[in-house]
């Protein structure tokens, strides 16, 4: 074995890449560009709407691309903290930059806030450089295996336990990025109380046998039930 082919470092596994973007012909000539340019990435998901990219059986991916302005209602702060919160970076786009949007996306976690009207290898450097694989640099294959989120598409009512209002508005917040406190503070209640609430909702979807250990499992369980639209 030569000492070339020894010291060679192992290459890096594709970024699993997600697109979300209700604009069709957007979205496949997004897509399309990636999958013919850009080697780096593993173009897994391709979605035009919300719900559609949470409930994919190949969400959370690594990286998701995201358009700033959707059809539905749920925030472009709310979308980042989802996403971050079940483990995946976002890189935003946006057709309209205003100071308002652009701070609202970093604010919630968002890796780069660029235009659409920049080029789309500039586009896919950030990308590249959010995931630590900037020009001329190699990623370390040293990152840790993340359990792939597997959300089932239909959920019977029976498998739906009855929450309160408390706990419902509790798991809403915490799927959506926030800490037990941050939570207990949204709602006016005190810690122990939030804390109450989010430990009822685990102990109901375990009685339904869905599991709800980490924070994961709780963003499926509310992505699953309605809970994020």
């Amino acid at each position: 074995m030569s000492t070339d082919t020894a010291s060679a470092a192992p290459k890096p596994a594709p970024i699993r890449l997600a697109l979300l973007d209700d604009h069709e012909l957007l979205l496949d000539s997004l897509a399309s560009w990636i999958e013919k340019h850009a080697p780096e990435f593993d173009l897994v998901v391709r979605a035009s709407t919300w719900l559609e990219l949470v409930h994919s059986e190949a969400f959370p991916t690594d990286l998701v691309i995201m358009d700033l302005q959707l059809r539905e209602s749920i925030s472009i702060g709310a979308r980042v903290r989802t996403c971050r919160a079940a483990g995946a970076k976002v890189l935003v786009l946006s057709a309209v930059d205003t100071q308002e949007d652009r701070e609202a996306a970093l604010a919630a976690g968002a890796v780069a806030y660029l235009t659409k009207t920049q080029p789309m290898i500039e586009v896919l450097d950030a990308a590249l450089a959010a995931m630590g694989r900037g020009a001329g640099e190699t990623a370390a294959a040293t990152q840790p295996v993340v359990e792939t989120w597997r959300p089932r598409p239909g959920i019977p009512e029976m498998s739906k336990p009855h929450l309160s209002d408390g706990e419902r508005h509790a798991l809403t917040l915490y799927a959506d990025g926030r800490t037990t406190s941050e939570v207990a503070r949204e709602m006016n209640v005190q810690y122990e109380t939030a804390k109450t609430y989010l430990r009822r909702v685990r102990e109901k979807y375990g009685k339904v046998g869905r599991p709800t250990s980490s924070r994961s499992d709780l963003i499926r369980r509310a992505a699953e039930d309605g809970y994020l639209t």
